[in-house]
């Protein structure tokens, strides 16, 4: 008995650890398992405007405790411009402005889609949920919540000013495209940084036992990861997007993420920032992402950001495994 119950004990460790080193993988495929079972069971197809209905609740719900969570472990005076934030700043909205000019000025309509998904992905503000990776990286997480506010603010002012050019609009201004961005950024971002100082400085104790829980942050993203991803595969198995238009938006997406955190890593290396810097410009907010395509871009594009998630939820999962076996 003895026996038969340490190889419990040790098959119980081994699962375990399995999860704990491929919680985001997990949650990946059973978010795809569970949209793909969905749709092959007819009976569940009268379920479908409550069930969206429930997860757009809970998306932003999820997103804003995450959020709020992570405001409570950082103490507002750690929260100032770093030397990378500019360099990340600048080639974001420079590449974005490039790739519009480019747009414009070449002729042509077959690449244009292709064109606007690597504008989208580009200028596409850092998740949400970047600090809590970066903290289990042993990165700075102060570091990146301010670029995550940096950015969010160089978008809504950016997007407004270059998007009427590729995409004109008689009903469109810019005080109207700033508005919709920030109607969609600031509740998910300043009120929960305004609640957890609030929190901070007037309920010390209640405080206190909130940052005591260190993975909770962690696990509450791994569940709305396993959400995006639902919604990811939701919304390309109804696209009516060609295939062949598919496949290059997805080659596209993949192409910028890899860019974009070698970039990243590259840039933060000169600052001792590699794994932050590296953070805040490879993992992406494709919730935005896909509001953004088809708010100001062509809509087909919006399906670059579902890709997106793949390519960099599947690399913070291998970089979170390596550096739990390293145990860096």
């Amino acid at each position: 008995l003895q026996a038969y119950s340490c190889i419990d004990i040790l098959m119980m460790n081994g699962i375990i650890s399995f999860i704990k080193d491929w919680v985001l993988v997990i949650a990946m495929v059973c978010g795809a398992a569970a949209y793909l079972v969905y749709i092959n069971i007819p009976a569940f197809a009268p379920a479908d405007p409550v069930l969206y209905h429930a997860v757009s609740v809970l998306q932003p719900t999820l997103l804003f405790l995450l959020l709020f969570l992570t405001f409570c472990r950082i103490s507002p005076k750690d929260m100032r411009p770093r030397k990378w934030h500019l360099w990340l700043l600048v080639f974001q909205t420079g590449v974005f402005i490039c790739l519009a000019l480019m747009e414009i000025f070449l002729p042509g309509e077959h690449w244009k889609v292709l064109l606007e998904s690597a504008m989208v992905m580009f200028i596409c503000p850092t998740a949400t949920a970047a600090a809590v990776v970066t903290g289990k990286l042993g990165g700075d997480m102060p570091g990146i919540t301010t670029y995550l506010i940096l950015i969010n603010l160089a978008t809504a002012i950016t997007v407004p000013v270059v998007v009427p050019f590729v995409h004109p609009a008689e009903d469109m201004t810019f005080l109207m495209s700033f508005s919709l961005i920030m109607a969609k950024v600031f509740p998910l971002l300043i009120c929960p940084c305004i609640l957890a100082w609030v929190v901070r400085f007037t309920m010390p104790k209640f405080h206190r036992r909130i940052v005591r829980y260190e993975n909770l942050p962690f696990y509450i993203w791994a569940v709305n990861l396993m959400l995006a991803i639902l919604m990811t595969v939701r919304s390309i198995v109804h696209s009516t997007v060609p295939a062949g238009y598919q496949v290059g938006i997805a080659a596209i997406s993949l192409a910028c993420c890899v860019i974009q955190f070698r970039l990243g890593r590259a840039v933060g290396s000169r600052y001792g920032a590699s794994v932050t810097s590296g953070q805040a410009l490879g993992q992406k907010n494709t919730v935005f992402a896909i509001w953004m395509g088809y708010t100001f871009m062509t809509p087909v594009t919006s399906i670059a950001g579902g890709f997106y998630s793949i390519w960099h939820n599947a690399f913070n999962s291998w970089q979170l495994y390596r550096h739990r076996k390293s145990g860096t």
